[in-house]
């Protein structure tokens, strides 16, 4: 696994070159975004290890295998760590995989994995946890959620772009990394969602798939253009 620091408050695990997940440094240790897929804990503890913190508590942008993949391994390893997903996608992480009817408009892709481990507890979009508000990005999953740092306006934005090959949304992925795309389950509201993400006027996007970008807006901006 390969970790990488972006900033004051940021760490990116990288596992297979193109999975990631982030360690959020706050001031009682750090938020994990994001588990990667399966036996990706032992790697994950001992980066928070390397970088000086212990793991406090796990935010999920959505409920794919790519990002959740870990939880039961992380949450038998680490006592009394908080598990936090929206509660739309809580739903599949119970096994729960049907649609509400206004969500039938799209097929629920991408693996659904049942967890052992229920969430502490879920969150909305609005709500600030720690130094991370919590970003409503449907499209990619229905319930799939943003992490804004409010220190420096750092966007975690899971799968509602990419960075492999360039800036992509998940409406419209690229040939080097079509996967994302290929998961989403509404194209139309994720690129609705990466254009209201750009609005935002990140200083740093991080994404599930790919490198950190830098001062984003031009290339997000471009990626919505492209997927229009």
């Amino acid at each position: 696994m390969q970790a990488t620091t972006h900033g004051e408050h940021l760490v990116k695990l990288t596992r297979l070159r193109a999975v990631n997940a982030y360690l959020v440094r706050e001031e009682d240790g750090f938020t994990l975004v994001d588990t990667m897929i399966a036996r990706s804990g032992k790697d994950i503890l001992a980066a928070a290890q390397q970088h000086g913190a212990e793991i406090k508590r796990i935010m999920l942008t959505h409920a794919h295998s790519d990002h959740v993949g870990s939880v039961d391994e992380l949450a038998q390893s680490i006592p009394g760590v908080e598990v936090l997903i929206s509660t739309r996608d809580a739903r599949f992480i119970r096994g729960d995989k049907s649609l509400d009817p206004a969500e039938r408009q799209g097929k629920a892709r991408g693996g659904y994995p049942k967890l052992k481990t229920a969430p502490t507890r879920t969150f909305e979009p609005g709500e600030r946890i720690g130094s991370l508000e919590v970003i409503a990005a449907p499209g990619h999953t229905p319930g799939q959620v943003a992490f804004l740092d409010t220190r420096d306006h750092t966007l975690i934005a899971g799968d509602a772009y990419t960075t492999i090959g360039g800036v992509h949304t998940s409406a419209k992925g690229p040939l080097q990394f079509p996967f994302a795309a290929i998961a989403t389950w509404h194209k139309p509201t994720a690129l609705q969602t990466a254009r209201e993400l750009r609005g935002l006027n990140p200083s740093r996007l991080a994404v599930g798939h790919g490198p950190v970008v830098e001062n984003p807006g031009d290339a997000m901006e471009a990626a919505t253009l492209k997927a229009s």
